[in-house]
């Protein structure tokens, strides 16, 4: 109970600063990626907040035994870099590029009920089914790995 409250009050704040900060709106989203056009570089600000923020919190948080709603931590132990984890972040950072929401905006959108934030969340979902199908059929993943 105690981690799912966590988690509620950390999302719940994590999504009011996704709405303030402007990430929410696609456009800025993409006049941020366009850095040879009519760049827009105020999201810089939200990534520097976040990044900073981390930067202290992780440090400060990680000095505990465990953390305060679990019993252990969730800390990645894979440090290489992999065919993989390239070719995945490529794919990632395109369609983040082309439909200007990235995983997290898109679950948070939805609450516009929009249409276009359904069809991205919609297509991101069908997209981790049809990766789990292709690779339970050729085993990708570790061939990549």
């Amino acid at each position: 109970m105690k981690y799912n409250l966590g988690a509620l009050i950390v999302g719940l704040l994590f999504a009011i600063g996704l709405g303030l900060s402007g990430i929410l709106q696609p456009a800025n989203v993409i006049g941020f990626l366009d850095i040879f056009g009519k760049w827009n570089p105020t999201l810089l600000f939200t990534m520097a907040g976040a990044v900073g923020v981390h930067f202290i919190t992780y440090k400060l948080i990680r000095k505990r035994k465990t953390p305060m709603f679990t019993k252990h931590w969730f800390v990645p132990t894979r440090t290489e870099i992999s065919p993989a984890l390239v070719i995945g972040s490529l794919i990632f950072g395109i369609g983040w590029g082309l439909g200007g929401y990235c995983p997290t905006v898109s679950v948070t959108t939805l609450a516009s009920f929009e249409t276009r934030p359904i069809i991205i969340f919609a297509s991101i979902i069908f997209g981790m089914y049809l990766f789990k199908v292709i690779d339970k059929k050729t085993n990708l993943k570790s061939r990549l790995e």
